[in-house]
């Protein structure tokens, strides 16, 4: 098998191994990690039906991951996806109204970040061993709701390892704080910050290359290492279930083999549909990957126009993991449709740094063709949801009610009637007040009194993940300005 090496979207530097790539995180000229190829699948369709998702997370790891041996690939695999997933399938499919919904939150938090950050945490400590770093890690996160309580949940208790994660204060539903702010662990810290999701991540790429900083760690034995999507170790876990979802479909006589499917993702950060783009790359047959925005929609204009523009009002909206005006994966992708020029990707994300835009040729646009882009308003998302429940009985949450909207757009925009797999990346009971609200039920009782509402609606039992936190107490109450993150990080530490 070939070996897939590593290389910065900033520079020719030379380029790292996989569990080096997932050990660093972010390369130390700020660039993100890239394969220096995209491998394409070894095995055929018709094998992969037959396979668990234990199975196909292997198959396809392996060929991203290639410095880590089989037993420590499988190692990692079995100890993520086990009985902290509260189905077998770990990522169901489910049939409503004409699409094919891939249910990516049966995990310990009950949205789809458990699907990376379940195993994150094993190739990272694996990774640590294969490198002979003696130095504890400390994951550094910024979250726009989910991903910290999935960090935090995977890293909590791990040997060797400390993380720290920041958040926006007033930007995340209750239950999301909740499920953070509850969080047990000695190795953990949660931190609110008075700004915005973008504020939280920018602070923390401004840690990541702060050269005193990180000589000031070395000294007393830490290292900084992220689990945020930047981290390639977080996206080739999510490249898995587009493969396996098509695998589902097939082993159901949905899809005959070869058949092409469409994929709608509800977008933020653009991880999630990067993944699915690589699996297409590897030979996946996906047609349309179709781009989801809520109000924030600075990734629909950027398809509309090939015009990247941050400078616009950051809205608050129902789907808070999509509230980012800077989409930190975009960058791979831009990497790529540059023909891998990393003079040029580097020259783009200093023009965004700098001015708060950037634009790409009309070459790189054409190479967008993948891609189909729109967006749904709070009052369309609404009706998505209110929708969906009617037609047959199925809640979705906001954030997949984005999507399902924009699909409706597509059909209407295309008539293109391709088989379509929408992305569900969070559990309704994640934002109960802005599902109940849309379902014309009464939102003013309070969260968890909703949860069980929404139980007895919807027949489906109410999570674990929120049933633990209805009456955990408070263990984290910091909260800082953006300029003090620093300050925290160093207190915490003890540095």
């Amino acid at each position: 098998m070939e070996e897939v090496l590593y290389k910065s979207t900033r520079s020719k530097k030379e380029p790292v191994k996989a569990s080096q790539a997932v050990l660093k995180g972010l390369s130390a000229d700020g660039g993100l990690f890239v394969p220096d190829h995209i491998p394409a699948l070894d095995k055929s369709l018709a094998a992969f039906s037959k396979m668990s998702y234990q199975e196909t997370a292997y198959e396809v790891m392996k060929l991203y991951l290639t410095d880590f041996t089989e037993e420590e690939l499988k190692t990692c695999i079995a100890r993520a996806y086990d009985e902290k997933f509260d189905t077998a399938a770990v990522a169901p499919l489910k049939e409503a109204k004409g699409a094919y919904y891939l249910e990516l939150f049966h995990g310990a938090t009950i949205a789809f970040k458990d699907m990376a950050l379940s195993i994150l945490p094993h190739l990272m400590t694996t990774a640590a061993r294969k490198n002979h770093v003696k130095d504890e890690i400390v994951i550094l996160t910024a979250t726009s709701g989910d991903t910290g309580k999935a960090a935090l949940a995977g890293f909590a208790g791990v040997e060797g390892t400390r993380i720290i994660v920041f958040y926006p204060k007033n930007g995340v539903s209750p239950i999301q704080e909740k499920q953070m702010v509850t969080q047990k662990g000695d190795n953990t810290y949660v931190v609110g910050i008075t700004g915005n999701f973008d504020d939280a991540q920018t602070g923390v790429k401004k840690l990541f290359g702060d050269k005193e900083l990180e000589k000031e760690l070395a000294e007393a034995g830490f290292r900084f290492s992220s689990a945020n999507s930047i981290n390639i170790g977080r996206l080739v876990p999510q490249i898995v279930y587009y493969v396996y979802a098509y695998a589902r479909l097939l082993a159901k006589g949905e899809l005959s083999e070869g058949e092409k499917i469409n994929v709608v993702v509800p977008t933020g950060n653009f991880g999630n549909i990067l993944a699915a783009f690589y699996a297409k790359n590897m030979g996946l047959p996906i047609h349309k990957l179709i781009c989801a925005s809520n109000d924030n929609k600075v990734l629909y204009d950027f398809f509309a126009t090939g015009t990247y523009d941050k400078n616009r009002e950051f809205v608050l909206t129902s789907s808070p993991s999509m509230d980012i005006l800077i989409s930190s994966n975009l960058e791979r992708l831009i990497y790529r449709i540059a023909g891998n020029d990393a003079e040029k990707t580097a020259s783009l994300m200093a023009a965004l740094g700098s001015g708060g835009k950037y634009e790409i040729t009309p070459g790189m646009q054409e190479a967008l063709s993948d891609f189909y882009g729109n967006y749904a308003t709070e009052k369309e998302t609404a009706a998505a949801i209110k929708a969906l429940y009617e037609n047959c009985g199925y809640v979705i949450d906001t954030h997949t009610a984005v999507a399902s909207a924009v699909y409706d757009k597509y059909r209407a925009d295309t008539q293109d009637m391709t088989k379509t797999v929408i992305v569900s990346t969070a559990s309704p009971y994640k934002f109960t007040r802005s599902v109940m609200e849309a379902m014309g039920e009464d939102g003013a009782m309070d969260d968890f009194a909703l949860a069980d509402a929404l139980s007895l609606l919807s027949k489906v039992p109410v999570p674990a993940a929120v049933e633990e936190i209805r009456t955990a107490p408070v263990l984290h109450t910091k909260v800082c300005d953006k300029e003090e993150m620093k300050a925290v990080v160093k207190q915490f530490l003890a540095v």
